[in-house]
């Protein structure tokens, strides 16, 4: 039996295609990739949660070594969030023949920004991680310093295993065949645990829980957790690599003739890319500040106890990431068909989805804000009662700020999504950028400064600011309408579409048979061999 997310059955091209009613096609898309892009977040969280039962200064220290490492990692996956859209919009426009190259384009340019970028930025931060804090203020520096710096060392030497499986992901979500990208992300995450438990407490094991440890294991603790993370990703990146040059891919887009790297494809991502980069890059140098100089001023206690507020916090905005993701599939495959109307209806549901979850999440954060922190320090024998107490006692305040401003996060992490599946990311980019450093990195300073007994909850509170008033604008931005007018693909006419079958008492005309194909199978043979452009390019160039 062929596994499920490997299935080639695809419905008959003579045979007439069933409507998709816009909530199911919106779900079946968006499920997935929401449990994908939660992948690399729950590795983090269990590294936090696991690394917490050595210690507090162990959760400070794998945080800030993991936002920094994320710094240049964040800036890459800017350039290769865009395959989802040209491989998106070319699905719409039955131009499937052409997306092996934006796939490979992507594997490149992973390759050329971990050797560029990521290998320098690993010798460079073990100079710039001890100049983010004030020695006064933490009372153990050189530990923290050095084990932030080898967990965020660890994290960029294998970060190309990180950005290829990123590439993939993209690739898939983009032809609407998310279900693969799902199990990789699963069975990585599993490896992880596994390879996590290992590592971080060696021989010793978890006694606490009758864990029994491998004998002639050393226990590395942060840094073990950094190098579980890195064999959970090379296990994300190989089941997809496996399935995009396996035989079944190539046989229906001959992906492995696109192999070589190509300028033009790489020049587009680029071209819509950079914005994203900016974007992506910049906000995490915002927020690196934020929890490791702003934060960090109050000491270590303040350091812990905001970096498991953000544990939670990325628990709740990475689904609604996916469902960004899920946006940008849609909204790229209806301006690829020239279809707006439709891209904004499938965004405004796919916005109610994830606006539901993130009001959920706000209100367990509320509700349940001591219990949430206390979790960490469950299985720590050796955590000093008054430490915990104070470790605690901060923590639950500052889920009380995460709380408050889920349901707009909803708001701008979708509409992002979907500006970017049109092709609008320039404005997005630069008003991310300018909004980040007035009020996570000035508005925490001015807190920080004027309101010094607020302590760590001032600076908590600019960044609340940005978050709502960045959403509001976003949302903006999209209702206006300002994206419908962009062309990414050539030969493409906008049209308003045909009403959806909940807009009509009509159903909804018929996808085409690769469209249908696609939304439905994950390796189906929906287009011949022979295929070709418009232009008549052949797969290959």
């Amino acid at each position: 039996m062929v596994p499920f997310f490997m299935s080639t059955s695809t419905p008959q091209l003579d045979s007439k295609p069933e409507a998709i009613h816009p909530l199911r096609e919106v779900w079946s898309i968006a499920w997935p990739t929401v449990l994908t892009m939660t992948s690399y977040t729950v590795m983090q969280f269990v590294d936090s949660l696991m690394v917490g039962q050595k210690g507090p200064l162990e959760v400070a220290a794998q945080g800030n070594g993991g936002i920094w490492a994320f710094v240049p990692l964040a800036i890459a996956m800017g350039f290769l969030t865009v395959i989802n859209t040209y491989v998106s919009q070319n699905l719409g426009a039955n131009q499937l023949e052409k997306a092996p190259q934006y796939g490979w384009a992507g594997l490149w340019l992973s390759l050329g920004i971990w050797v560029f970028l990521l290998l320098p930025m690993a010798i460079l931060f073990p100079m710039i991680l001890p100049l983010t804090h004030d020695p006064e203020s933490i009372q153990e520096f050189d530990r923290l310093v050095k084990m932030e710096t080898g967990y965020c060392q660890i994290l960029l030497v294998g970060g190309i295993f990180l950005l290829a499986a990123k590439a993939l992901q993209h690739f898939f979500f983009g032809l609407h065949r998310p279900k693969l990208i799902t199990v990789s992300a699963l069975v990585g995450n599993f490896v992880n645990a596994i390879a996590n438990y290992i590592l971080i407490f060696g021989e010793a094991g978890l006694p606490a829980l009758g864990l029994p440890g491998i004998p002639g294991t050393p226990a590395m603790g942060v840094y073990g957790a950094a190098l579980g993370t890195v064999i959970g990703t090379m296990v994300e990146f190989a089941i997809p690599f496996a399935v995009f040059i396996g035989p079944k891919m190539h046989r229906e887009m001959k992906t492995r003739l696109a192999w070589r790297p190509r300028l033009k494809p790489m020049r587009e991502l680029y071209d819509i890319g950079w914005p994203a980069a900016l974007q992506y890059g910049n906000e995490l140098i915002c927020w690196a500040i934020f929890m490791t100089v702003l934060v960090g001023k109050f000491g270590e206690h303040h350091m812990t106890a905001g970096w498991i507020a953000l544990r939670y916090m990325h628990l709740s905005f990475m689904p609604a990431v996916g469902f960004s993701v899920a946006a940008t599939s849609l909204v790229g495959k209806y301006m690829g068909a020239g279809q707006p109307d439709k891209a904004m209806a499938r965004a405004r549901l796919t916005l109610a989805m994830a606006l539901s979850y993130m009001t959920v999440c706000g209100v367990i954060f509320f509700i349940f804000r001591v219990p949430l922190v206390e979790v960490f320090f469950l299985m720590d024998d050796h955590i000093d009662p008054q430490v915990k107490i104070e470790i605690v006692t901060i923590g639950a305040k500052l889920m009380i700020c995460a709380a408050l401003f889920q349901s707009a996060d909803a708001i701008g992490i979708v509409y992002t999504g979907a500006l970017r599946g049109a092709g609008d990311t320039v404005w997005p980019g630069l008003v991310t950028m300018v909004y980040s450093w007035t009020f996570i990195v000035g508005g925490g300073w001015a807190m920080v400064w004027l309101f010094p007994q607020l302590e760590s909850i001032g600076p908590w509170l600019g960044a609340s600011a940005y978050i709502i008033l960045l959403s509001l604008t976003l949302g903006f931005r999209f209702e206006s309408g300002f994206w419908r007018s962009i062309k990414l693909l050539p030969g493409i006419e906008r049209d308003g579409g045909e009403p959806d079958p909940v807009e009509s008492a009509s159903p909804e005309p018929p996808e085409s048979p690769v469209s249908n194909g696609l939304s439905d199978g994950l390796v189906g043979e929906n287009t011949k061999e022979s295929q070709t452009s418009p232009k008549g390019e052949s797969p290959s160039t």
